[in-house]
């Protein structure tokens, strides 16, 4: 599996399996279990998403060795900078995991108020100078907040977790992490299935055909080339083989000019520079 190699040395694989909205319990339970078994080695889950305890339970039981497998969790309350709650939910995310260490935390959402990205990002760079967390990064942060916190950080952030697919392509976005050596991560790939409806489809469509594959495969494929971490969701087996087999698929130059047509500017997620999840 092609892996990126962060900023501090630690290889992450380009591939894995997103949870967002994974219902915990057996769901979540058995979709990365299967996950795993297809040959996943990349799971992201969240503090937001309650099923961190059930992604830990299937990562145990699959008996993969535990370093063969890369596991991302995020937290997101800030507290109005109550440090002993916060660490309460980092130890809390590690206790509902239960796999001892966790390779990459990231920091959800920004607060509006830069210091107080200061402040959790420097407890992060405690845990992660203990070692409890291989890596640590950021999710949802703009150009604006990543500069704040450059500004005061001791360790830089290793990975931006950002909204992007095919209709909100974040050129500019990955021009800037690149050159600050920070990996970008896509989640919501297919934007709520806004991909599906015309006119992007008939694009999609008439690509995906060329090579015998499916639209999420091209859409997998277009996001590997761009060398952005891909980690689309499904619960389904037969999807979860299909996004896995996306990551083989070679996609022309005349292909990805096509599909960097389809960029509207379009957000279907929440907008980072208005949101209260930190509160």
């Amino acid at each position: 599996m092609k892996t990126y190699t962060l900023s501090n040395g630690v290889k992450m694989p380009a591939f894995g399996l997103g949870t967002f909205k994974v219902e915990a319990g057996e769901s979540t339970y058995e979709t990365v279990l299967n996950a795993l078994k297809i040959g996943y080695r990349h799971i992201d889950t969240a503090m937001m998403y309650q099923n961190e305890e059930d992604v830990g339970r299937a990562i145990r039981d699959s008996k993969i060795p535990r370093e063969e497998i890369f596991v991302t969790t995020k937290v997101v309350k800030q507290y109005q900078g109550d440090v002993s709650k916060i660490k309460a939910d980092i130890d809390g995310s590690l206790n509902r995991l239960n796999i001892g260490y966790v390779d990459l935390l990231l920091m959800h959402w920004p607060n509006q108020k830069y210091e107080m990205n200061a402040l959790v990002w420097s407890i992060f760079e405690d845990y992660y100078q203990q070692g409890k967390f291989r890596a640590i990064g950021v999710s949802n942060f703009q150009k604006h907040h990543l500069n704040e916190l450059l500004k005061t950080a001791k360790v830089k952030p290793m990975v931006n977790q950002i909204e992007c697919h095919p209709l909100l392509q974040q050129n500019a976005m990955l021009e800037y992490l690149k050159a600050h050596n920070i990996q970008m991560t896509s989640y919501g790939p297919f934007a709520k299935g806004k991909v599906f409806e015309s006119p992007t489809i008939d694009v999609l469509n008439e690509i995906a055909s060329h090579y015998n594959a499916t639209v999420a495969q091209v859409i997998i494929a277009w996001g590997l080339s761009r060398d952005i971490v891909m980690i689309p969701k499904s619960v389904h087996y037969e999807r979860l083989e299909e996004n896995f087999n996306g990551q083989r698929l070679a996609l022309s130059a005349k292909d990805l000019e096509k599909l960097s047509q389809l960029n509207r500017a379009l957000r279907v997620y929440s907008d980072p520079d208005n949101n209260n999840f930190t509160e």
